[in-house]
Order: structure tokens, then sequence, then C-alpha cells
């Protein structure tokens, strides 16, 4: 895709190292004169923010975890300590913990956007499996990170996640009794759940890295889902793209600011500010707003069993969307039918998260909560495999641009660049 490299090292260190490790000629290459579409709009921005949230959160994770003691007795007051005794502590704190929310929003706006213009399809099956299995490592790490501040809700959350294992059969009770670390959750738990947290987001970095690298062979898809076929379809990635980008972080940054410092306790629970009492059960027990669609999925199916394989699948199926949708054409710019099922599609992921905060026996405009969610989740399954499937058989798509550059440009010719 990028061609044969024009990276020219001009001092003597930079022939040298080119000649040893080619990391200048790899960083030019990739991040300078990558040959990128000349039409990415706005919600292409969304990668590199997740780029700037995933180090926002290694960072404040690793100072935090200086301070931060994973012990039963001590980890609730270790966090008040960060707040009150520790310099800027309580701004660390609330950036790390608003951070994984702004991370889960942009990861959310990342995936929609792939999914309504095909960037799943081939050639970059592998780089929409990568960034599930990124999501899937997200969702672990969020998880684990909630149970540490050992508030009511956290002992809960995780005595209630952990415990939905124990319906897998025969490994299930073992797995449950590993994650644990005892017969139950308490001290040996959250120093499990703490490890995890810590290396996880290492992981997830080093599978960011791959995803990254997966992208660069076939390039970046585009709005309107066809291939690059002139020169004159693409831009060199800078400074075109890193102007962009970086304003549209600014905002994005300037969004974050906000929860941080006027509403830094938007997104928690106010029962998280309780110290966990295993003798007193919360009114009502849930996730952190991300994990919402999930828990609702688990809530409507009676069955414990089904509940765990519903809620499983419900991520696993993402990665078989390429396979699933046997449209020829990428972009739903150019499928008016198949746009409107996304449009459904978003708003049944939205109803499933509105339902997931609602009390068990809650109604909505009279209606059972508890249906509302199973309709929802019945439709988040039948988009992913019968109405994909069969829309791209029958559907008659629109006739798509002739090129990038004339879609972009009309009939003017591109300028040199």
């Amino acid at each position: 895709m990028s061609g044969p490299s024009t990276y020219n090292p001009k001092s003597g260190i930079e022939k040298w190292l080119d000649q040893r490790l080619p990391l200048p000629r790899f960083m030019h290459d990739t991040m300078l004169t990558f040959p990128t579409p000349r039409n990415l709009n706005f919600w292409y921005t969304f990668g590199g923010i997740l780029t700037f949230c995933l180090g926002v959160q290694i960072i404040t994770g690793i100072v935090l975890a200086m301070h931060y003691v994973a012990n039963a007795g001590l980890a609730f007051d270790s966090v008040e300590k960060i707040m009150r005794d520790v310099n800027y502590g309580w701004l660390i704190r609330y950036v790390h913990a608003n951070g994984a929310s702004m991370f889960f929003l942009a990861v959310y706006i990342h995936m929609f956007r792939g999914i309504y213009y095909g960037s799943y399809k081939a050639p970059r099956e592998i780089i929409w499996i990568l960034g599930v299995l990124i999501y899937l490592l997200m969702t672990a790490t969020a998880f684990f990170g909630y149970v540490l501040p050992w508030g009511q809700m956290s002992f809960w959350g995780a005595t209630v996640i952990t415990n939905l294992f124990s319906a897998i059969p025969v490994i299930g009770p073992g797995i449950a009794t590993w994650l644990w670390g005892d017969f139950a959750v308490g001290d040996a738990t959250l120093n499990r759940f703490f490890s995890l947290h810590y290396l996880l987001p290492f992981i997830i970095a080093g599978v960011v890295g791959l995803h990254i690298w997966a992208l660069h062979v076939p390039g970046n898809n585009n709005p309107l889902g066809i291939d690059v076929k002139s020169p004159q379809d693409t831009v060199p990635f800078h400074p075109y793209y890193t102007v962009k980008d970086a304003f549209f972080l600014v905002l994005f940054i300037i969004v974050f600011a906000g929860f941080v410092f006027f509403e830094p306790e938007f997104f928690g629970s106010p029962d998280n500010n309780i110290p966990a009492n295993p003798l007193v059960t919360p009114p009502d027990i849930v996730p952190e707003w991300y994990l919402l669609p999930f828990y609702a999925m688990l809530r409507s199916v009676p069955d414990k069993l089904l509940g765990v394989l519903v809620m499983g699948a419900a991520i696993v199926s993402l990665a078989v969307l390429p396979w699933t949708d046997t449209s020829r054409v990428r972009s739903n710019r150019f499928r008016p039918t198949m746009k409107w099922f996304f449009w459904f599609f978003v708003v049944a992921c939205v109803t499933l998260g509105y339902c997931g905060s609602q009390p068990v026996d809650a109604t909505i405009a009279g209606i059972p909560a508890v249906w509302i969610a199973r309709l929802a989740s019945l439709y988040y399954f039948a988009f992913i495999y019968p109405i994909m499937f069969f829309v791209g058989l029958f559907e008659t798509p629109k006739p798509l641009p002739a090129s990038i550059a004339q879609s972009v440009l009309g009939d003017k010719p591109a300028a040199a660049e």
C-alpha cells in the first residue's frame, strides 16, 4: 500500500542507525508519508484518540499503583489517601477513572463507524478481529479496575460477575475459585484483580501495535468503501491528517477535562464511596455504564448459564461480521436498506444500555424493562446474522463513484502533493 520508502537519512548518526535499526525510516514511512485516502471524515479521528486514551490510562495507572494497597482491609483507605494526601492524587485518580469512560466512549464510536462504513470487510478482516480482541481485553481490564476501590459496588459487582463463571458446566466452579483465590471474594481476589488490571493494558498496547501494523498493509478504508485506484486518491498522512487529528483530539480533551474538573463522579456509583461490606447488599448492583448493554442481556435471560452464553456470544459475534455480511459493497452510504437496519442496531444497543441501568422490576412506558431488553437482544443477534446475510444477497446498492478523487474533486485534477 505505501510503496517504496522515501526516507533519506541526512546525518551520519541517522545513516548509522538506519543500517542497524531503521526505526526513523519506519516512523517516517508509517506516520508521515503514508498514503491515506483523501476523503476521511471526522469519524476517522477516533483511532488516534483511542491511542491517546490508552497512553493516559497506562501512565496514570502506573502512578496510582505506586500508592495503592491491594489488601481488602486497606484498599479503600489507600484510595482515600491518594485523593487527600498524594500531591495531585485527586487529579490523577479522576483522570484515570473518567479516562476509562472516555476510552469506551471513543471505542464505541470507532466500532460503530467501522460497521457503518464496512471496515471489517476484505481485505481488512484481521484488522477488525484484532479490534474485537482489544475490546474484549478492555472489558476485562475495566472490570478488574472497577473492583480495586473496594467500595460497596466494587465488592458486590465482583461477587455477581465471578459467580457467573460457576454456571459453566465442569470447569466453571474451578474458574470461579481460581479468580477468587479462595472460596469467596476477598483479599486474594483483590490481589489477583490488581495484578491482572496492571498487566492487561500492556497486552492491549501490544495488540494495538498489531492492529496498526495490520492497518498499514491494505491501508485505510474510507467513507465511500472503495479501493484506492491512483495516487490522486491519497494524500500523505502528514500534515493533512496529523493536523486534523490533533484538532479533534483537543476538542476531545476539552470534553474529557470537563468531566474531570466539573463532574468527576458523573460516571460512578455513589455506593462505591462506601467501604465494602459483605453483610450489606446494595439495592441494585450495576456495572459501569459501558458494560450495561451486556448486563441487560444477562438479566433478560432467566437461565443463568444461558445468560452467560448470550453475554459472551454478543461480543464474540462481532468477530464474524466479515463473513455474515454478504454484500459486495462496503459502505452503508450506498446501501439504502442496510442503512436503516444499522441505525436500528444502534438504537437497540442504546436501549440495552438503558435497560441495564434500571432495576430488575422496572417498567418503561408501561412495558417491563426485561422484555424490552429481550427484544433489543434479539435484534442485536438478528442484525449480525440473518439480516446482514439476507440483505446483502437481495439489496440493490446505489452506484459507486469511479474513484475517491472524482468524488472529492469532481472533474478538477488533483494538485501535486
